[in-house]
C-alpha cells in the first residue's frame, strides 16, 4: 500500500485543477445556484476528460485506472466546488449507458428506511438510481414527479421532493448497492477533503490582502493558529480519505467499513470547521451572500449526509474499535 501520489496521479490531479478553474470559476458555480440551470456543455466537457471513468476497466470504455484515482479527482472536483451529480455519475459510469461520455445524466437516491424520497439534481437528470438493500434499481426521469425545494441548504444543489417511487428496472443486486453506498461514501468525503483545502486557500489569500492597523491581518497571532488549524485538519482528513481509497482497491490491508467511516468523520469535521473559520477570518463581511466562504460551509453541510450521517459513521468506528 502506498499513500505518496505517483507523477501520473499528481498529473491528473493538475489536469481536473486547471479544468475546473478555467471551466467552473466560481462565478459559473454561483450561476447555478442564482439561475437554478444546468449547463450539459460543461458537463459533456467534464465527461470528455474522462472524470467518471476513471476506474471503469476499458473494455467498458473507461480509463482503467484504480478506484484511488477517482478519489483523487473528487479532492480536486471539491476544492473547485465544481456543481452536478458527480458522485452519481462516477458510480453509474460503466452500469448506465451514456454516463461515460456525459450524453446521460444520472441522479441517486440512497432509498431511506422512511421519511421523504429526497433527490439532489433531479431536474437536470435523466435517469434516476434507487439503492437499497436489495439492489440498484433504474427508473426514468420522465415517469417522476416530485416537488422543487425553493430554498435548499446548498443553492448549488437543487432538491427534489418525490411524490412516489415506482420499482424501476434492476441494474444490480445487494452486492452493487454495498459496494455503491461504500464508494459513494468516499467519495463525498473526497469532496468534503477538497472543499476543505479550497476554503482554506480562500481564508489565507484574503488575510494575505486585507489590512488592519497598516498591516495585513494574516500577520496577527490569532489569525496564524486559525490557519495552521485549517491546514492541519485538511491534512487529516486527505490522509484518512487516500488511505480508505487504498484501501478499496486493496481489501487485504484493512476493513474497508472501517476506512471510509474514519474517512466521513474527519473530512467532514474539515470541511465544516474550515468553511466557518473562513467566514470568521473574513469578519462580519464573512456573513454575506456576496462572500464564497458561504458557498463552501453550504456544499459541506450537503455533502456530509450523502449516504449516511456523521453520527452512523462513528457508530462503525466505534463498534469496530469496542473492547470486546
Amino acid at each position: 500500500m502506498d499513500l505518496q501520489p505517483t507523477d501520473d496521479q499528481n498529473s491528473l490531479v493538475e489536469m481536473i485543477t486547471g479544468f475546473a478553474a478555467d471551466r467552473f470559476p466560481i462565478e459559473i458555480v454561483r450561476s447555478y445556484g442564482e439561475q437554478g440551470g444546468f449547463d450539459r456543455s460543461r458537463w459533456s466537457e467534464l465527461a470528455a476528460l474522462g472524470t467518471f471513468g476513471i476506474a471503469v476497466p476499458e473494455e467498458s470504455g473507461g480509463v482503467g485506472l484504480n478506484f484511488i484515482d477517482a478519489v483523487l479527482v473528487h479532492e480536486a472536483l471539491g476544492a473547485a466546488l465544481v456543481p452536478g451529480p458527480l458522485v452519481a455519475a462516477t458510480l453509474a459510469a460503466g452500469v448506465v449507458d451514456g454516463v461515460i461520455d456525459g450524453s446521460v445524466v444520472p441522479c441517486l437516491i440512497d432509498l431511506p428506511p422512511d421519511g421523504p424520497l429526497i433527490v439532489e439534481h433531479f431536474r437536470s437528470a435523466d435517469v434516476l438510481l434507487v439503492v437499497s438493500n436489495d439492489g440498484v434499481n433504474l427508473v426514468p426521469c420522465s415517469e417522476l414527479n416530485g416537488s422543487d425545494v425553493l430554498h435548499p441548504t446548498d443553492p448549488t444543489t437543487p432538491v427534489t421532493v418525490l411524490a412516489s417511487l415506482p420499482a424501476g428496472e434492476s441494474v444490480g443486486g445487494p452486492e452493487l448497492a454495498t459496494a455503491w453506498r461504500q464508494r459513494g461514501s468516499l467519495l463525498a468525503s473526497a469532496q468534503l477533503s477538497g472543499n476543505s483545502s479550497g476554503s482554506t486557500s480562500l481564508a489565507v489569500d484574503y488575510a494575505k490582502e486585507r489590512e488592519q492597523f497598516g498591516r495585513p491581518i494574516g500577520s496577527f497571532q490569532g489569525l496564524k493558529h486559525l490557519l495552521a488549524d485549517s491546514w492541519i485538519r485538511t491534512e487529516v482528513a486527505r490522509s484518512s480519505v487516500w488511505a480508505a481509497g487504498v484501501t478499496i482497491d486493496e481489501p487485504e490491508v484493512g476493513s474497508i467499513p472501517r476506512a471510509v467511516a474514519g474517512a466521513r468523520l474527519t473530512a467532514a469535521r474539515a470541511a465544516t470547521e474550515n468553511a466557518k473559520t473562513c467566514v470568521q477570518v473574513h469578519g462580519g463581511m464573512g456573513f454575506t451572500w456576496e462572500v464564497d466562504a458561504h458557498l463552501f460551509l453550504k456544499r459541506a453541510w450537503v455533502l456530509e449526509t450523502q449516504f449516511g450521517s456523521i453520527d452512523e459513521a462513528a457508530d462503525v468506528v466505534a463498534g469496530l474499535y469496542a473492547v470486546r
